[in-house]
């Protein structure tokens, strides 16, 4: 029985339903599919519609590689092959946008990758300039977003300096933009990055949402350092202070997160082991704020965390101290254990068709190029360590034949 074409009107509809991969081998279908999947209105309505849906999306776990897990099977697929995969320094994630990672190799590269289509994109070196009487670097904190209205993809940089008096600090802050693959620089950022008794520092990339990056900070570093949240908005590139709610307790310890694209606040009361995770409902509106989930721990912890919703939304994936994941019901309170441990970073990561100015080969070049240079330098160290040998050895020699 011979088979009916199908409409030309049906075919968008029903590519838009299935997931990268499978779109990246229909392009070799015709060059008709080729052109609609890499249309750029077609590549927002895919993205559009697996963020509205909850569909085609991981969480990209750091443990010594970079792990996307399945969050409906838990399936752990193999460790993702990064540009910075043959690097000998660990790899941080930066943040995730659309589908896209920003990823830095813990010397001076950065680069925008998108796992699904194999696709990088090398950023242009850029150099800290100290500023005049600061003299020790006090931090480093990135955060990777979107701007709608331009539609261009923005790196921050923001560096923090601090300087001989205890309640001075300074600061650079840097913009990459990928639509002009430059640097600039924009105003200071007028707030201290919060910092715990014990130097960890809270929210070390930026946090996500409503187009904008949040961190938690303090007004100085020592005389006022009651901790509250700033936003930077990634279209407008200006600083706001964003309104928490009024029934917070005392004595909790402040963290942020972004759940289902919103903000959340964490309230940390360690010393009786719970946790309260707040949702703003309504962007910038103070009142939408509401009590997502109250978790208690029988035993003492030093941070809990809200990783992502599971896909019907009435659980919550938590990481407890960065050692153990767990589902936690957002009804009955019940906590179900999983197989996962030893976290030290979890990203959401939403399968894109997004496209990158592609520069693999500049990436390979500088990654080749370090190697050659690492190379060189174990081979002259192992040359002049010889050389040693020898002239220990013959002075030995010369010393017994004079005796």
């Amino acid at each position: 029985m011979a088979t009916l074409p199908v409409p030309c009107d049906l075919i968008p509809e029903i590519l838009i339903r299935l997931g990268v991969k499978d779109l990246l081998r229909f392009r070799c279908v015709s060059k008709q599919w080729c052109s609609l999947i890499d249309d750029p209105d077609f590549i927002k309505l895919h993205l559009s519609r697996s963020r509205k849906r909850n569909t085609h999306f991981s969480l990209v776990f750091k443990v010594c590689h970079l792990i996307p897990v399945d969050l409906n099977s838990f399936v752990i697929p193999p460790v993702l092959n990064h540009p910075f995969s043959d690097e000998a320094f660990c790899t941080q994630v930066l943040g995730s946008c659309n589908g896209l990672l920003a990823l830095h190799n813990g010397e001076q590269d950065i680069a925008l990758w998108n796992p699904l289509k194999r696709k990088s994109h090398m950023l242009p070196f850029n150099e800290i300039k100290f500023p005049p009487y600061f003299c020790f670097l006090q931090f480093i904190v990135y955060g990777f977003g979107h701007d709608p209205i331009s539609d261009d993809y923005k790196l921050v940089r923001m560096v923090q300096f601090d300087g001989r008096d205890d309640d001075s600090f300074g600061s650079e802050v840097k913009v990459y933009s990928l639509r002009t693959n430059s640097w600039r620089r924009i105003k200071d950022f007028p707030f201290y990055l919060y910092k715990r008794a014990d130097g960890y520092l809270q929210g070390e990339s930026g946090v996500l949402a409503n187009n904008a990056l949040h961190w938690v900070v303090s007004k100085k570093p020592k005389s006022d350092t009651r901790s509250f949240v700033v936003a930077f908005d990634i279209g407008t590139e200006e600083y706001r202070v964003v309104e928490l709610p009024d029934c917070l307790d005392q004595g909790f310890r402040m963290n942020v997160k972004s759940l289902d694209g919103s903000l959340c606040l964490i309230a940390n009361y360690c010393e009786v082991h719970v946790v309260d995770i707040w949702m703003m409902k309504e962007y910038g509106v103070k009142e939408s704020w509401t009590k997502l989930v109250s978790f208690n721990q029988s035993k003492p912890f030093d941070f809990v965390l809200p990783l992502a919703f599971s896909k019907n939304g009435d659980q919550v994936l938590l990481n407890i101290d960065g050692n153990e994941v767990v589902w936690c019901d957002l009804r009955s309170k019940r906590v179900e254990k999983t197989r996962f441990r030893c976290l030290s970073g979890a990203h959401m990561l939403v399968e894109s068709l997004v496209p990158l100015n592609d520069n693999d080969a500049v990436i390979n070049k500088k990654v080749m190029a370090r190697k050659r240079r690492r190379e060189m330098v174990r081979k002259s160290r192992k040359k002049k360590n010889t050389k040693r040998f020898r002239f220990r050895v013959w002075n030995i020699e010369k010393a017994g034949k004079s005796e």
